[in-house]
């Protein structure tokens, strides 16, 4: 029978060294390296879902290519091996479709990075898949099997998207963590952002479609811990009533991403903790920049964070999510900002560099204007590691200033401050807060 052998490249990177020796050290940094790390490749996962018989499927998720990885994969006797990953991964994906075409085992790749540079992509995989894979995927088997994959795949306009449930059972017995979309893209253009295009156009999942994937996750596992693989979970126009209905009557905890706005959507609050849900990361961004494209998210920083403390008097802790280094930023700014996370209310919180993935507006701006650093290659865009030439700071008093940042935000004593706030508007959420 044919088999697909399914790849995901996961995990958080951080590629300069001593900032990796040094930043899995921190407290707020360590928790979050190991919750992506068991985050499943819904992805592949759901490409899985439909692949059709009589192919078989098998799912090896990796951090990097190693000789395991390569014999586990060559003992399947694959028809084809399926990879995803993302820029800072893309590099370990190639490495492993050259490994694998030693052996005559044809590859084709997907995703972000892949659609974003399918030229590049094409040099190193038999086929790669641009856009959105379900469309195309039964057409990728049928030819693979054939012995006559093409190049590329790319669904057009007039193809019809199906969601569908992923493969589960490729987890293997009690995964720690599940991934759930509710929704795919996201109607604003932020400059920084490649997810909100790069895979077609901003869709909601029906809510029929949710209950099943729901029961089949808590099939797995009764109240399980998800992540919502949203972009921005409450910027549609859904009936939110009918999408808390499902996750609450599921007990599953989850996590999810949005813009602040729905801080002011009273409805929203009222039901959001009640629904399972426990933490939200919102992009509060640069306090030194105003990006292009994010439309009505833009706003006075008081007014965002009136709605943050809103959504944290509700139950639900805020991840409220900074961006360091874009245009503005100064070692002044950059000490402003320590100190602003460190008094805020915040429970928890995400600090990252300003990273231009290919396919952003970002990209394109500071590639036009010579700002991108031609010595660092993928494997440096990891949101940890710059990549690009400040306006105002050299390369090096960024990076030392985006060190001495995450000292102080990470700090034992601040991250036990977040602690004690997390532990305080979860007992609210459950009523018996003092």
């Amino acid at each position: 029978m044919p088999h697909v052998a399914l790849v995901p490249f996961t995990g958080l990177r951080i590629k300069e060294e001593e900032m990796r020796k040094w930043g899995m050290t921190l407290p707020g940094l360590r928790q979050r390296a190991s919750a992506i790390a068991e985050l499943p490749a819904l992805g592949l996962l759901t490409l899985a879902g439909i692949t059709p018989e009589p192919w078989t499927c098998s799912y090896h998720p990796a951090l990097c290519v190693s000789e395991a990885l390569i014999e586990d994969i060559a003992l399947r006797k694959p028809s084809l091996v399926a990879i995803s990953a993302l820029t800072a991964s893309v590099e370990e994906a190639y490495r492993l479709s050259r490994q694998l075409h030693r052996r005559n085992i044809p590859t084709v790749i997907g995703g972000l990075h892949a659609t974003a540079c399918p030229d590049e992509a094409g040099q190193f995989c038999n086929a790669v898949v641009v856009g959105s894979g379900e469309p195309v995927w039964r057409q990728v088997l049928v030819d693979a099997e054939a012995g006559r994959l093409a190049s590329r795949y790319e669904a057009s306009r007039r193809d019809r998207f199906e969601w569908s449930l992923p493969r589960l059972d490729l987890l293997g017995a009690n995964p720690p963590r599940f991934t759930l979309q509710t929704q795919r893209g996201c109607p604003l253009a932020c400059e920084f952002c490649g997810a909100s295009r790069l895979l077609g156009p901003f869709r909601e999942k029906p809510i029929e479609m949710i209950r099943q994937e729901l029961k089949a996750i808590c099939a797995v596992s009764p109240k399980p811990l998800l992540e919502l693989a949203d972009d921005n979970t409450f910027v549609g126009k859904r009936d939110f009533d009918l999408l808390f209905d499902a996750l609450g009557q599921s007990g599953a905890r989850w996590f999810t991403e949005a813009d602040w706005r729905f801080g002011e959507r009273p409805s929203v609050l009222a039901r959001l903790a009640e629904a399972g849900c426990k933490q939200v990361l919102v992009g509060i961004e640069s306090l030194v920049f105003r990006y292009p494209g994010q439309g009505e998210k833009q706003s006075r920083l008081e007014r965002m964070m009136d709605a943050l403390g809103a959504i944290q008097e509700s139950g639900v802790v805020v991840n409220g999510c900074f961006i360091v280094g874009a245009d503005g930023e100064t070692r002044q700014s950059l000490d402003r900002l320590a100190d602003f996370i460190l008094n805020s209310p915040l429970a928890e919180v995400q600090v990252t560099v300003q990273t231009p993935f290919p396919g952003t507006e970002l990209y394109q701006r500071l590639h036009r204007s010579g700002r991108l650093l031609p010595e660092r290659g993928w494997s440096h865009y990891t949101l940890f590691d710059v990549t690009h030439r400040p306006d105002v700071l050299s390369v090096d008093e960024l990076e030392k200033g985006f060190r001495d940042l995450l000292h102080n935000v990470y700090s034992t004593e601040a991250s036990q401050r977040r602690s004690r706030l997390r532990r305080r508007i979860w007992r609210r959420a459950k009523g018996d807060a003092a």
